[in-house]
C-alpha cells in the first residue's frame, strides 16, 4: 500500500520514522512519500520537503508566514492528487495537517492522525472538525482518550512512543570520553529546542547563569539541522555544544534546563530534575494566553495533572529565577525527591506499550477492512 506522511517538526520526524519502520514490518509492500526529515529519509521513500523549511513557532510568526504556508499547502494538495495514496498519515503539526485532513476527506482519501493535535489545550471546539475529517485518531497521552470520549469520538490510545524510545535507549559507556568532557564535574543539560527561532529566544538566557554553578559543566544539546557555526558564539569555558546525542546527554545529566515540548517528557523519563523554560514574542504570548485552556505548558505537568516541575514562562524566564530554580534541582535533596516521585507517577501512567508497532498493526488492519 501507499502511505503519504506529513511531519512538520523534529520530534514528528522521529516518531514518524519509527511508525514507518513498523508499517513496513506489517506491510512489506509499503511505499512511502512524505514531508519530514532525516530520520524518515533513513527508512526510505520520497521526501517532498524537509520539516526545517516549514518550522514556525508562535501565533504571530505563523500569521506573518501566511503566504509561505499557503504555498506549501497547495503543493501538498496537488501532490496528494498526483500520487494517489491509500492513506495520508498526519503527525501532530495541527495548523497545516488539519487543512490537509479536510482536503483529503473531500477527495475521498483515507486519513489517519498519529499523535493528536493539542486541541485539548486551546480551541477545543475543533474536535468537531476532527470528527468530520479524520477517519482514525491515534493518541499517545492517557488523558487524550478521555478528552475525545467527552465529545463522543472513539480514538485509539496506543501508548507513548517517547516512553518506548527512552526505555530502549542503550546507555553509552564512553559518553564523557567521546565528547572530551570533564569526568569530575556533573553535567547540567541545556535543551533549547530544535528550531532556530526558539533557540534564539532561549539559549542566551539559559547560559547566562554560569557563575554560581562553576562546579558544573553546561552541555547544550545541539541539532544538526542547524549549522554548527550558529552555536559557536554560545560555546565558552563552561559551556559545550554536542550534536544529536540528547538521550546520551540526559542519561548522564544531574539536572536540566529544558524548553517546553517533547523534551520535557524525555527529561522526566530519564529521571533528570529539570526546570521548564518558554518564551515567545509578546504578541504570540498575548494571543496564546487568551486561547489556551490548560493550566500547564509542559507535558510532565499535564500528564501528572499537577505541578511536578517548575515552569518559567515569558517574563518569569529570567536569570534570577533560573538561578533560584536550578539551585533547587541540584542541591535541595527533598525537592529533588518530590520531583522524582512525580516522575515515577508519570512512568506508571504511560507504561510500555510499543506505540509505533501497535499503531502500525491497527492502521494496516483498518486499511485492509
Amino acid at each position: 500500500m501507499k502511505y503519504y506522511l506529513i511531519a512538520g517538526e523534529r520530534s514528528g520526524d522521529f516518531h514518524a520514522a519509527n511508525l514507518m519502520r513498523a508499517l513496513r514490518q506489517q506491510d512489506p509492500t509499503a511505499e512511502f512519500r512524505f514531508w519530514g526529515g532525516d530520520q524518515m529519509q533513513a527508512i526510505g521513500g520520497e521526501l517532498v520537503h524537509h520539516y526545517q523549511e516549514m518550522a514556525i513557532m508562535g501565533f504571530w510568526e505563523a500569521a506573518t508566514s501566511l503566504l509561505k504556508f499557503r504555498g506549501y499547502l497547495k503543493e501538498a494538495q496537488q501532490d496528494l492528487l498526483s500520487w494517489k495514496p491509500d492513506v495520508v498519515i498526519l503527525v501532530d503539526y495541527a495548523g497545516f495537517n488539519m487543512r490537509i485532513a479536510k482536503f483529503a476527506k473531500v477527495q475521498g482519501i483515507k486519513t489517519f492522525y498519529y499523535i493528536s493535535p493539542k486541541i485539548w489545550a486551546w480551541n477545543q471546539g475543533r474536535v468537531h472538525q476532527v470528527k468530520k475529517v479524520v477517519d482514525r485518531m491515534f493518541v499517545i497521552l492517557p488523558f487524550e482518550e478521555e478528552f475525545y470520549q467527552g465529545f463522543d469520538y472513539k480514538v485509539d490510545y496506543i501508548g507513548n512512543p517517547t516512553s518506548d524510545a527512552v526505555a530502549e535507549h542503550p546507555v553509552s559507556a564512553d559518553f564523557y570520553q567521546r565528547n572530551h568532557l570533564d569526568p569530575e564535574r556533573p553535567i547540567i543539560a541545556v535543551l533549547p529546542g530544535s528550531r532556530k527561532q526558539e533557540i534564539e529566544e532561549m539559549l542566551f538566557e539559559m547560559t547566562a547563569i554560569i557563575p554560581p554553578f562553576l562546579d558544573y559543566q553546561f552541555i547544550v544539546a545541539g541539532v544538526d539541522n542547524l549549522d554548527a557555526n550558529y552555536y559557536a558564539h554560545f560555546e565558552r569555558n563552561n559551556v559545550r555544544i554536542i550534536f544529536d546525542q540528547t538521550y546520551d546527554l540526559l542519561a548522564h545529566a544531574k539536572a536540566a534546563l529544558v524548553t517546553s515540548g517533547t523534551a520535557t517528557l524525555e527529561t522526566a523519563l530519564f529521571d533528570v530534575p529539570q526546570v521548564v523554560c518558554y518564551r515567545t514574542s509578546a504578541v504570540s504570548y498575548a494571543i496564546s494566553k487568551a486561547v489556551i485552556k490548560v493550566k500547564f505548558i509542559s507535558l510532565v505537568n499535564l500528564i501528572a495533572g499537577r505541578e511536578v516541575v517548575k515552569e518559567l514562562i515569558q517574563g518569569e524566564f529570567n536569570s534570577r529565577n533560573l538561578v533560584t530554580e536550578l539551585k533547587k534541582i541540584t542541591a535541595d535533596e527533598a525537592f529533588i525527591a518530590r520531583q522524582k516521585a512525580g516522575y515515577a507517577e508519570i512512568r506508571a501512567k504511560l507504561g510500555q506499550q510499543r506505540a509505533a508497532e501497535k499503531a502500525a498493526k491497527l492502521m494496516v488492519g483498518y486499511l485492509k477492512k
